[in-house]
């Protein structure tokens, strides 16, 4: 995890919206059209974010309906310190 957290948010493109999608989900589970008027970013745009934490294991669908909910997955949760160290860094 410590290393998909690195490549996710330091390492590519995206990496400052993919953070501000963690933290808009570690307030309350959200769907994509959510988070997209949240954050101001294309629906489109959060859809690609998402998925890419999905592959990763940072984050999970609630089901598979129209509308699912994200959420931060446990294994995310046993890695808070290594998303914070990492954000620190892109400042």
């Amino acid at each position: 995890m410590e290393k998909a957290l690195w490549y996710l948010l330091a390492g590519t493109r995206g990496g400052e919206n993919r953070a501000r999608i963690i933290r808009s989900l570690d307030e309350r589970p959200r769907n994509a059209n959510q988070l997209a008027e949240r954050l101001d970013v294309d629906y489109n745009t959060v859809r690609h974010h998402l998925d890419m934490l999905l592959d990763h294991g940072v984050v999970e669908r609630g089901d598979e309906d129209y509308g699912a909910l994200y959420f931060l997955t446990d294994q995310f949760g046993h890695h808070r310190d290594v998303f914070e160290d990492v954000t620190e860094h892109m400042d």
